[in-house]
């Protein structure tokens, strides 16, 4: 599968790079190849944003909620194409939203893309996470969600190659509580008593 992954910090070169070693052609899109070190990723895998779109057939968007709207302009309208968000809006101190429960990150990129199937997923851990999903034997869990059954079928098995337990957490709108959920985690990871080596398990 052709993979655009929007943005090469730690969440997007870390899915970047686990993707490619299971046999996905992976692309970064960067603002300036020219100028970024593109997170230590090989510069011949890094182009500009309008290219790596164009190449793909899935786009991980995994850049600051704050620069979504000006980048995915620049995109254009990824007409037919499953675009998964990975953003969540944090406030700049990380102590809360600064959007919620009447809407979400995940809801505003499909505003921007309404031609597009978003589908939000990888959000709710660190991305330290991303590469050892599993804990004591078991399978993180990773929620995913989106209107558009086919787009979230193509999310759940990127997420069943990289370890994880996958939840289908239901329509777009679940975004809200998805981006709530990465809150909680970080606020228990970084400030109160909790750990960054942690992850979500829902159990059944």
């Amino acid at each position: 599968m052709r993979l655009g992954i929007i943005g090469a910090g730690h969440v997007g070169g870390t899915l970047g790079r686990l993707w490619e070693s299971q046999g996905h052609d992976v692309r970064f899109g960067v603002r300036d190849p020219g100028s970024e070190s593109g997170g230590g990723l090989n510069h011949s895998r890094t182009g500009n944003i309008l290219d790596v779109a164009a190449f793909a057939d899935v786009i991980v968007l995994a850049i600051p909620y704050g620069a979504t709207a000006e980048v995915l302009k620049a995109i254009g309208p990824l007409s037919g194409k499953t675009v998964t968000d990975c953003t969540n809006p944090l406030l700049p101190d990380l102590s809360g939203l600064a959007i919620g429960t009447t809407t979400s990150a995940g809801e505003e990129v499909a505003k921007l893309l309404p031609d597009a199937k978003v589908v939000k997923s990888f959000n709710t851990l660190g991305y330290t996470n991303l590469a050892n999903p599993t804990f004591n034997g078991e399978k993180a869990s990773m929620f995913y969600c989106g209107d558009d059954a086919g787009a979230k079928l193509i999310v759940a098995e990127l997420g069943n190659q990289l370890g994880f337990d996958m939840i289908d957490a239901g329509p777009l709108a679940q975004s809200r509580w998805l981006e709530a959920m990465a809150q909680l985690w970080i606020s228990m990871a970084y400030k109160y008593g909790g750990s960054q080596r942690s992850a979500f398990r829902l159990l059944t």
